[in-house]
């Protein structure tokens, strides 16, 4: 079955720098786009950042547009953001995310459990 298990998160200074990872099992990784979507309290969740299959592409929120980095390593079935100048506002619950095809052709949404990223002095 899909697995996806979130690590990474804590607490920062504004100004500092955080690197999640997402490891994932269960389905064909380098096949499959991966997403990071946050939700901060009383807030919907949103993408933020979101990368192929090959790695060769890759796309974001313009909250964090030029401070987050979406990679991946799919020898290692592991996809990580890498969050530099972060802000109070960064703080959030981040969430790992892919669709994926089940037996009838219908995609599933898949999430990991979460990282908390707090940014405070």
């Amino acid at each position: 079955q899909v697995q996806l298990v979130d690590a990474g998160g804590g607490l920062v200074q504004p100004g500092g720098s955080l690197r999640l990872s997402c490891a994932a099992s269960g389905f064909t990784f380098s096949s499959h786009a991966m997403s990071w979507y946050r939700q901060a309290p009383g807030k919907e969740r949103e993408l933020a950042a979101v990368i192929s299959g090959s790695g060769g592409s890759t796309n974001y929120a313009d909250s964090v547009k030029g401070r987050f980095t979406i990679s991946r390593d799919n020898a290692k079935n592991t996809v990580y953001l890498q969050m530099n100048s972060l802000k109070p506002e960064d703080t959030a619950m981040y969430y790992c995310n892919v669709d994926v095809l089940d037996s009838h052709g219908r995609a599933q949404g898949y999430w990991g459990q979460g990282t908390q990223v707090t940014v405070s002095s």
